[in-house]
């Protein structure tokens, strides 16, 4: 006889750290591991309750003092581009998209490290080296791509001749991306730091909306948006945002309109915010 019993893994939680969106804050994340044979259904299910994945790690911010960091997803079906937005396809019709198995290469690493000399240099991910940047890339237990950019040679010369492909191309961008049952997470994007004029990380979103609908999935999932935040201020700009808050999904509304988020009331004990969270079911024999 065969019974169904949730899957039950081990919440963490970790220690206190110097927020890197709101200045003068801490940041502290809830977090399990991501393995097995149920890591695929795991993470499909918690991601639809605002975690993140980070290589074999299922994260969410779970702050003491506020509750900022608010998952969002865009819905497919009901985006419509702005015309800034059509104006930045317009500028990145000569790129070329390539989906390829999570795997690292020397090209995404030089631009890797040119993205964050340039623009996250006091980072958290500022020292990376080539075998942290392959885990980061490889190291996933779920179905996931590397989505890579490429630009004709002849748009301007390559700062390495090592980044041009065999196609006689140049490496722009590329985004880590996982493929859940209702839509794209984009884990991590980096793109070329000089070419500011073509709204690089805009035009990843765009076009990952564009694969999610060719695809025929719901949702495109851009990690955390944090009001008060210059860094997460631009994701407001996309159309039919979605906010994971009170645990459920709602139109994010008038962005100005989350303030309470910043107040420590706001947040609640780990133990409630464990016992919330809706597990996956997996199906296991007993006699």
């Amino acid at each position: 006889m065969r019974h169904t019993l949730p899957i039950a893994p081990q919440f963490y939680v970790t220690a206190p750290q110097p927020c890197p969106y709101l200045e003068g804050r801490m940041e502290r994340k809830l977090f399990t591991a991501l393995q097995g044979d149920h890591a695929q259904k795991l993470n499909d299910a918690l991601s639809k309750q605002g975690f993140r994945r980070s290589q074999n790690v299922l994260y969410r911010p779970s702050c003491a003092e506020c509750s900022a960091c608010l998952s969002a997803r865009i819905r497919v079906a009901d985006f419509a581009p702005s015309r800034t937005q059509r104006r930045i396809l317009k500028k990145n019709e000569d790129l070329v998209r390539n989906a390829t198995s999570p795997w690292a290469t020397e090209d995404q690493f030089h631009l890797f490290r040119r993205y964050l000399d340039h623009r996250h240099a006091d980072g958290g991910m500022a020292d990376m080296d080539i075998f942290e940047f392959a885990a980061m890339i490889e190291e996933t237990p779920i179905r996931s791509r590397v989505i890579e950019y490429s630009r004709p040679c002849g748009t301007a010369p390559p700062p390495d001749p090592r980044r041009r492909d065999e196609a006689d191309r140049i490496l722009t961008a590329v985004c880590l991306t996982d493929v859940f049952d209702d839509g794209l997470s984009m884990v991590y994007s980096f793109y070329d730091p000089d070419l500011t004029a073509r709204s690089l990380g805009s035009h990843i979103i765009l076009d990952h909306i564009a694969i999610a609908r060719e695809a025929g999935l719901p949702y495109v999932y851009l990690g955390y948006w944090v009001p008060g935040s210059r860094k997460m201020g631009y994701k407001a700009g996309f159309d039919a945002l979605e906010i994971y808050k009170g645990g459920q999904w709602v139109p994010i509304g008038d962005p100005a309109g989350h303030s309470a988020e910043l107040h420590p009331l706001s947040v609640d004990p780990i133990a409630e915010q464990v016992a919330r969270i809706s597990l996956p079911e997996a199906r296991v024999p007993r006699d």
